[in-house]
């Protein structure tokens, strides 16, 4: 693996470095795609994928303190708890052997007794995002392997989840899509960088994009190239805000009340006619 841009100096690139957060919250997207922009083939990203990106998507888990993605990816790719890294365990110094897995999903359409929750560590338990308006036994039994956030009336309120997040001390905040999470995360200001790996294939008509969804509320996003590598034609690219806005989202939402020494469990968060407009205003295809 070579770095590109910026020119690097002598030796190997620092990949630790390379990718390590921002002070504070920070929300870093990470993907995976064609070079015509398919963010999938089949349905899935492995056939998209190399041996670099794999390397940098361990990295970037080692890195996160908490991992957030759809519950559509998460059945779609048979997601189940994060796996300790064998390459940087030095990265998980006094914190959890693992980050957490955070699913974000409107009709808790999961399964509660897959790996994903009977298999989490007690110190990485896994979380369901959701709105007050999910079915209830789903919840209550979902409750029972996870930890569940209830935040927004008739949809998710993903600032408000995200403050709920940084507020618990996840600040290390990673998402792994998929297309319609990582649209309603940028739609909604919280995206602060996009590492995306770009892949010497054309996978025709007819795939998703990385984003999906309705188009965003203020326009297009400007980002900033921090850096290129590049391996066997692979190239992969992190993308940071140039004006990063998660600060301000993340003070514009109050936060779900939560236990002491925990997340709040069927808690619901004070009203906000304003946040909750504006979720309802994103795509509600977070199943």
């Amino acid at each position: 693996m070579r770095q590109l841009f910026p020119a690097p100096g002598p030796g190997d690139a620092d990949l630790a470095a390379l990718y390590a957060y921002q002070p504070g919250p920070w929300l870093r997207g990470n993907m995976v795609a064609s070079a015509d922009g398919a963010a999938s083939l089949g349905g899935v990203t492995a056939s998209l994928s190399s041996e670099a990106d794999r390397q940098v998507f361990m990295l970037l888990r080692a890195l996160a303190d908490v991992i957030l993605v759809g519950a559509g990816t998460v059945r779609a790719e048979g997601y189940g708890p994060a796996r300790r890294s064998r390459h940087w365990p030095h990265l998980r110094a006094n914190r959890p052997a693992t980050p957490r897995i955070a699913v974000v999903s409107a009709r808790l359409d999961l399964d509660p007794e897959s790996r994903l929750f009977t298999e989490a560590g007690p110190d990485a338990r896994t979380i369901v995002i959701t709105s007050a308006s999910a079915p209830q036994d789903l919840r209550a039994g979902l409750a029972r392997h996870a930890d569940v956030i209830t935040v927004g009336e008739a949809a998710i309120d993903l600032k408000a989840a995200v403050r709920a997040l940084a507020d618990h001390g996840h600040h290390r905040m990673l998402t792994e899509g998929g297309p319609h999470l990582l649209g309603q995360l940028a739609a909604a200001g919280l995206l602060d960088e996009l590492c995306l790996t770009i892949g010497p294939l054309l996978a025709g008509p007819g795939a998703d994009r990385i984003v999906t969804g309705h188009p965003f509320p203020a326009g297009p996003l400007p980002f900033t190239l921090a850096h290129v590598l590049e391996d066997s034609g692979f190239l992969l690219c992190r993308y940071t805000r140039q004006n990063p806005l998660s600060r301000t989202a993340l003070a514009a939402s109050p936060a779900p009340v939560r236990r002491p020494g925990g997340y709040a469990r069927g808690s619901r968060p004070r009203s906000n006619p304003a946040a909750t407009a504006a979720a309802r205003s994103l795509t509600p295809s977070l199943a």
